[in-house]
């Protein structure tokens, strides 16, 4: 039997806000070891304009508005997929490191600027 697309049932802004906080937990810059084995700390970019930076990705500050949506950090740490550190930002659990979101692709635009 095929694994169940989107098993905890996370909605899409809450599936869009996992993406980024997967893809920040990629990049050095933005991101460290967490205490927990497994785990991955990372800090939230600043937008500027209408996009933000991560690594070779631009993406748009509308795909980003759950990054500073208190309601949306707590119904991800309820799920078990972060620990939240709001403000600034969240501690991923493996859970939320492994967890297919299918929106990578559509969300984080490959541009040269």
């Amino acid at each position: 039997m095929r694994p169940k697309r989107n098993p905890l049932n996370l909605n899409a802004l809450q599936l869009r806000t996992l993406t980024l906080l997967q893809e920040l937990a990629r990049l050095a810059e933005y991101s460290r070891p967490g205490e927990a084995p497994g785990s991955v700390a990372v800090r939230l970019p600043y937008p500027h304009g209408d996009h933000f930076h991560l690594g070779e990705a631009v993406v748009a500050t509308r795909d980003a508005s759950g990054l500073r949506n208190p309601a949306v950090w707590v119904a991800l740490e309820r799920k078990g997929l972060l620990r939240s550190m709001s403000p600034n930002g969240a501690v991923l659990t493996p859970l939320g490191l492994d967890y297919e979101t299918g929106l990578r692709e559509t969300i984080l635009h490959k541009a040269g600027h």
